[in-house]
């Protein structure tokens, strides 16, 4: 083989190998394995499962590159209205919101009230309206609407309207004050993750609960995201399992 062939085989067999690899990726992405997804989501809200989930889904979709991105459910609307987010992990949606979202429910998350250690119960229930005359700590409402008007609306089905006179903008931030015995508090089950060793987390009477959903823009999701989806569906007994086993251990703790 003359110099000259010698050089036009080595560019050849290279061109090949790039076109048999760009055909690879290019079947890859058609299935989902290879692009880019952008995730927002909740982190106190999703403590317990999360970090075991995108594990597992990069063993499963390493050529996956993925955005992750902790923002309050206001935050996370707006982050899916701007397309900066392809799927949110957050409350549920406000009527307006779900005219342009599709969604499904990841798990129902019970409310629990959040009490001073040192205070102690007859029972390891507590009626909300026995909280009538408390001071109340809740995440601030700019952050997530939902979950404060669902927290106020039910104190008012119980006959009394919340003495609101802190709203912190972080639930590591309403423990803390719990456990300064500023005030009591009703947060998420899913809130007990976070560990303080001065508070304790009570069983409320009547059962109370939020919705943890997944939500992303209407119509046909890129293939990627629909691969997440399913990846998602896959795992939410498993989900749901570990949110159930923070609850029986709130409940274990006041046995």
């Amino acid at each position: 083989m003359t110099p000259e062939g010698e050089i036009f085989y080595a560019d050849a067999v290279r061109i090949l190998q790039q076109a048999e690899t760009a055909v690879l990726t290019a079947k890859r992405a058609a299935q989902g394995e290879v692009g880019r997804l952008s995730i927002g989501f909740i982190g106190s809200a999703t403590l317990s499962f999360l970090p075991e989930l995108i594990r597992r889904y990069k063993l499963q979709y390493p050529n996956v590159k993925l955005a992750l991105h902790d923002l309050y459910p206001a935050e996370l609307d707006k982050a899916c209205d701007r397309g900066e987010i392809d799927i949110a992990i957050t409350r549920t949606l406000s009527l307006e919101r779900s005219k342009n979202r599709q969604s499904r429910v990841l798990l129902r998350d019970p409310l629990v009230a959040v009490l001073p250690g040192s205070r102690r119960l007859k029972s390891k229930k507590i009626r909300l309206a026995d909280l009538a005359n408390e001071r109340f700590i809740l995440f601030h409402r700019k952050g997530a609407p939902s979950v404060f008007d669902t927290i106020v609306g039910a104190c008012r089905a119980q006959g009394f309207s919340p003495r609101v006179e802190n709203e912190p903008n972080s639930m590591q931030t309403i423990l803390s004050l719990v456990e300064a015995e500023e005030g009591v508090a009703i947060v998420p089950a899913s809130i007990s993750n976070l560990r303080s060793n001065g508070v304790q987390f009570v069983l409320l009477i009547p059962n109370l609960h939020l919705d943890l959903i997944v939500a992303w823009q209407l119509g046909e999701p890129s293939v990627v995201l629909r691969t997440f989806l399913d990846f998602l569906n896959a795992n939410t007994d498993a989900i749901r399992a570990k949110a159930k086993l923070a609850l029986s251990s709130i409940a274990r703790i006041r046995s």
